[in-house]
């Protein structure tokens, strides 16, 4: 079992990746593979919705989304962090999200998945819940801890004193864990994926 922990801060080893690490140690504990990805501090492009992708190939944008999406069959769970500016995850972070998840998200289809978020103050609830919306668009199964997934702090000492913080991000893993588990006990024993209907798909108008 693997887990891929998306860093979406453009400090690689700042606030987000502190909250990252720490569930990244707990999952470990567990024997579970872990590898954090950081989307970095190259401008990410927004989607322009130009179905490219739709036909198969690559996103037309070459800016790690299509290296990512390349190798997500190696994962079995999902967590992505990002700080919170304006009470909402970065906007790199989400531009890169937009492009993922359009363009692969039948590879993320089915797999756990959890959001985490770092802010100085306030804004976190708001940024967590957009977070979770690619996960609860896409048939993926959203882990909880004991509170909402976020850790406070301006620098990653900050966040190292957050002892809540910190606490519900080990919580975090240890849900993940065991739910990986269950769904590999599950395998085993036989019990089959989902069965989806087609997509339907309506507006307002039809």
């Amino acid at each position: 079992m693997k887990v891929l922990l998306l860093n979406g801060s453009p400090h690689e080893h700042g606030c987000t990746y502190t909250a990252l690490h720490e569930a990244e140690t707990a999952l470990r504990k567990h024997g579970i593979e872990t590898e954090i990805f950081h989307i970095g501090t190259r401008p990410v492009a927004g989607c322009i919705a130009c179905g490219k992708c739709k036909s198969g190939a690559p996103c037309i944008f070459d800016d790690g989304v299509n290296a990512l999406a390349a190798r997500l069959d190696e994962f079995d769970a999902f967590i992505v962090g990002a700080p919170v500016y304006y009470a909402g995850p970065s906007g790199q972070s989400t531009a890169f999200l937009d492009r993922l998840f359009y363009s692969a998200s039948k590879k993320l289809r089915g797999k756990p998945a959890a959001a985490v978020v770092s802010c100085r103050r306030g804004g976190a609830s708001a940024a967590f819940d957009r977070l979770n919306k690619y996960f609860s668009i896409n048939s993926m199964p959203i882990v909880t801890s004991q509170y909402w997934n976020q850790v406070h702090g301006n620098t990653p000492e900050d966040v190292l004193q957050d002892a809540e913080g910190l606490q519900t991000m080990r919580t975090l893993a240890e849900n993940m864990a065991w739910l990986l588990k269950c769904i590999e006990a599950g395998k085993a024993a036989g019990v089959p994926a989902p069965s989806y209907e087609a997509p339907t798909k309506t507006n307002f108008i039809r």
